[in-house]
C-alpha cells in the first residue's frame, strides 16, 4: 500500500474514531470498526474513489452498523447491562465539541438515549448533529432517500428531545459546585439535602459498581437519593471491594462534571452528574473495570486537580 493512501486515511483517523464512538458507544469497538475500515481501504480500487474522506466515513458507518444489528452486540445490549464507555474530556475520541449539538451527542446521558433508536436513526442522528452533514450527504451514506433521512432525523430529534426534558446541561463552571454540595451530602449520608438537590424528573442508572448483572435505574428524587446515599457512604465493606480507600476527584467527564475515584492512579469508579438549573439532573455511573480502562489510562497523564475526598 502506498504511502500516500495511509497518509490520507490517517489524516481521517481521529474523525473516524470519534464517529464510531458516537455511534457505538465504546472507545474498543471504534477502534476495531476505524481498523476494519482502514483494512478495507486498502483492499480498494483507490483509483476508483473520487472523494476519500467521503468514502471513509460511508465505510465506517456501514461497518459500525452491522456491529449494531449483529446478533452477538444485540444480545450484549439486551441483557440490560450495558453502559457507555466514560472518556476523560479531551481525549481525541470524542471528536469535535464546538457546538452545544456536538457536545450533547457524546454525553452519556445521550449515547444511553441513542442506545433506544433503531441503528440507522442513530447514524442519522449523529451525522446530523455531531457532523452536520446534509440530508443529502446522509442520504449518500446510508443509502436511504433524503426524504427517509429527513424522517429519521426527525423522530431520533423527537425522542432525545422528549427524553432530555430539561435542556442542554449547565457549563462546567456552574456545574462544578451543585456536584461539590451534592457529594458532601451524599458521603455524610444527608437524605433531606440530597432529595433538596435534584430536579423532580431526575436519573440515575448505573452498573451497581461493575457487580450488577443488570442496569440499576431510579427515577424519583427520593429512591435516587436513597440510591446515592447507599452507594456513597463509606463502609469498610465498600473499600475491602474498591481494593482501598479512593480519593473522590472532580473531573469533565463526556462533556459532564463527573466524581472519579482513583485509588493509586488506577480509575475505580466514575459518576457523570449533569446539572440544570442549579440542580442535579441526570447520574450514570460506571464501575466495571473494562469499561473504565480507558479513562483509567488517561488519568495517569491527566492534570488532575487536587481530590475533594482525599481517602474515602
Amino acid at each position: 500500500m502506498e504511502r500516500t493512501a495511509v497518509d490520507r486515511f490517517e489524516a481521517s483517523r481521529g474523525r473516524l474514531a470519534s464517529l464510531a464512538y458516537r455511534l457505538l458507544g465504546s472507545a474498543a469497538d471504534a477502534e476495531d470498526a476505524v481498523q476494519d475500515t482502514f483494512l478495507r481501504w486498502q483492499a480498494a480500487d483507490r483509483a476508483r474513489v473520487e472523494v476519500p474522506e467521503a468514502w471513509l466515513t460511508k465505510v465506517v458507518t456501514r461497518v459500525c452498523l452491522d456491529r449494531l444489528r449483529s446478533a452477538q452486540m444485540r444480545h450484549e445490549r439486551a441483557a440490560g447491562a450495558w453502559l457507555p464507555e466514560p472518556l476523560l474530556d479531551g481525549d481525541p475520541m470524542l471528536g469535535p465539541a464546538d457546538t452545544v449539538e456536538q457536545r450533547e451527542s457524546v454525553s452519556l446521558a445521550v449515547l444511553l438515549l441513542l442506545e433506544r433508536l433503531s441503528p440507522v436513526e442513530r447514524a442519522v442522528y449523529v451525522l446530523r448533529e455531531a457532523f452536520s452533514y446534509s440530508h443529502a450527504e446522509v442520504a449518500g451514506i446510508l443509502d436511504i432517500t433524503e426524504a427517509a433521512s429527513q424522517q429519521h432525523a426527525h423522530r431520533a430529534r423527537t425522542r432525545v428531545t422528549v427524553e432530555r426534558r430539561g435542556g442542554a446541561a449547565a457549563d462546567p463552571a456552574s456545574a462544578r459546585p451543585v456536584v461539590e454540595e451534592f457529594l458532601a451530602a451524599a458521603v455524610s449520608g444527608r437524605t433531606e439535602r440530597l432529595v433538596a438537590l435534584l430536579t423532580d424528573d431526575v436519573t440515575v442508572v448505573s452498573d451497581g459498581a461493575g457487580l450488577s448483572k443488570r442496569l440499576v435505574h431510579h427515577t424519583t428524587p427520593e429512591r435516587v437519593a436513597s440510591f446515592v446515599r447507599a452507594g456513597f457512604t463509606p463502609t469498610p465493606a465498600k473499600r475491602r471491594l474498591a481494593g482501598g480507600s479512593p480519593a473522590m476527584h472532580l473531573a469533565q467527564v463526556n462533556g459532564a462534571t463527573a466524581v472519579v475515584a482513583v485509588i493509586e492512579g488506577r480509575v475505580v469508579g466514575a459518576v457523570a452528574i449533569e446539572v440544570r438549573d442549579g440542580k442535579v439532573a441526570s447520574l450514570c455511573g460506571v464501575g466495571n473495570a473494562a469499561r473504565l480502562q480507558r479513562l483509567s489510562e488517561a488519568w495517569g497523564s491527566h492534570a488532575s486537580d487536587a481530590p475533594v475526598i482525599d481517602a474515602w
